[in-house]
């Protein structure tokens, strides 16, 4: 295993952008297992906490692009797990509903990811995980902000 100088592993966005990758890898492996995409997780917990949305809200609350929520959705379609329709008020538009299939694929999300977060942060006791969430909020909301 090749060293990686001091100076570079001290610095908290190198660390973080090195966690990050593990993360993603885990992630993708985790929903893997289950059939589904980090896309599918972030609709349906966004259908599921804010009820019946377009697919452009989707996109804007889920932070995924315009092409990607399309196909996402098509994809939830297909498996049964959300339903779409024109939006009465507006033809041209699409509205987005959680079925009783996607809320039990959600719960199966939920567990594949718990098992990432355990995975990602086994090394650090409980507190040290809720410090570590607390903070990685705290910067994201600054960064968000600006």
């Amino acid at each position: 295993m090749e060293e990686t100088p001091a100076r570079l592993s001290a610095k908290p966005s190198w660390l973080l952008g090195q966690v990050a990758m593990h993360a993603h890898r885990l992630a993708s492996d985790g929903f893997g297992q289950v059939g589904a995409r980090g896309y599918h997780y972030r609709i349906l917990a966004a259908l599921e906490e804010f009820g019946v949305a377009s697919q452009a809200e989707l996109g804007r609350r889920c932070s995924i692009d315009r092409s990607d929520v399309v196909a996402a959705i098509n994809e939830l379609a297909e498996q049964g797990f959300v339903e779409r329709t024109p939006d009465p008020g507006d033809r041209r538009r699409n509205l987005v509903t959680l079925t009783a299939a996607g809320e039990r694929q959600l719960r199966r999300l939920d567990r594949a990811l718990d098992k990432v977060q355990d995975d990602l942060l086994g090394p650090l006791p409980a507190e040290d995980r809720q410090t570590l969430t607390r903070l990685l909020t705290q910067l994201l909301t600054h960064h968000r902000r600006g």
